[in-house]
């Protein structure tokens, strides 16, 4: 079975043969060792500064962007900025609202782009700016440079949520005023479910933190990876796919030899797709990583998954209102050329 859905993904016969290694105790000398060379490799995938470090956790993506937003947005009479169009921006807001913080939303519709001037006329009354890289609500690849312009020129730092983007697109550390970006082992990366991470500026780290929660205390966290420990039980099997994973990104050529992957993959797909008459749902904007496109006419989401599903090939439905009017391809992990010809040929013909 091929997953198509964005994430987890098929994973490499390299990354598997890993999860097979030798149990190990979390606090044992072994396992700091590889927690530090994770570590290492997170910042080492965009060549962050030493101004940077990464905060290894169990748990999904989703805990790594609470564990986030909990730890580096604390009470303030300036709002934070949370810039949604789509699902996940919309899930930041809730985790702050949540946590009792002082907020603000600058929405656009699930189909659209960021609101940039909205944005601009905001943000200097901002403490931060948190955002969504890539929105795989519709499969849309935020204007991160341009946000990120703006949050350098003001001085206000961003928060981004990279879940689906990490290992996969362009980031700038530096260049978009990023204090912290929050994202997970089993989407870009190719590792397997259960390890997520931040990967954040030391100052952030080190500063007192704002987290309501235990478990997902970033400083607590860091504090204690430093100093080879570890403050909860971490997802042994999982790390030692993620240990393997990075090093299987490097030797293949690094995020951009990926990105290049994922856009030949995507073109092979939406070119599959437009012979058949299916188009994409989003007219610009789309990343590498995820296509969104309208079902077939006379065909359900249920009908056109189950016939996929019995062809080999898991694929995603839209989410909240777009249930009915789109499916999603996601093209990270171990997949080839063959296979997707293989998927475009099990699809209902017109």
């Amino acid at each position: 079975m091929k997953l198509l859905n964005p994430g987890p993904v098929t994973l490499t016969e390299r990354v598997r043969s890993a999860l097979q290694k030798p149990d190990l105790c979390h606090r044992e000398p072994e396992f700091f060792e590889m927690q530090r060379r994770i570590r290492d490799g997170l910042t080492a995938v965009y060549a962050c500064s030493q101004d940077y470090a990464a905060v290894l956790m169990t748990g999904s993506g989703t805990a790594a962007v609470e564990a986030m937003v909990g730890s580096l947005v604390g009470p303030s009479e300036k709002p934070a900025l949370v810039v949604a169009n789509g699902v996940y921006g919309e899930r930041m807001a809730a985790m702050l609202k949540r946590h009792g913080r002082n907020f603000e939303v600058v929405s656009s519709a699930w189909t659209e782009g960021m609101d940039l001037e909205a944005v601009a006329q905001r943000i200097a009354a901002s403490s931060c700016v948190l955002a969504v890289h890539h929105e795989t609500t519709t499969g849309r690849l935020n204007d991160l440079s341009a946000l990120g312009q703006l949050c350098r020129q003001s001085g206000v730092p961003l928060l981004l949520d990279a879940v689906s983007s990490f290992g996969g697109e362009e980031i700038h550390f530096e260049e978009w005023n990023l204090l912290a970006c929050a994202a997970t082992a089993n989407k870009c990366l190719h590792g397997v479910p259960g390890v997520s991470f931040v990967v954040a500026r030391r100052s952030a780290l080190q500063a007192p933190g704002h987290s309501p929660a235990l478990y997902l205390d970033l400083q607590n966290y860091y504090a204690l990876q430093e100093k080879d420990g570890s403050p909860f039980t971490q997802a042994v099997q999982a790390c030692y796919g993620l240990d393997e994973a990075l090093r299987e990104l490097a030797d293949s050529g690094g995020w951009q030899a990926r990105r290049e992957l994922y856009r030949q993959r995507t073109q092979q797909v939406e070119e599959g797709l437009a012979r058949l008459g299916i188009d994409t749902y989003l007219p610009a904007g789309r990343s590498s990583i995820l296509g969104s496109y309208r079902l077939p006419a006379g065909v359900s989401y249920e009908q056109l998954h189950d016939i996929l599903k019995a062809a080999g090939f898991v694929i995603y439905a839209g989410q909240g209102g777009l249930s009915s009017e789109m499916f999603r391809i996601a093209v990270m992990g171990d997949l080839e050329a063959g296979d997707l010809e293989r998927l475009l040929a099990a699809f209902p013909t017109p």
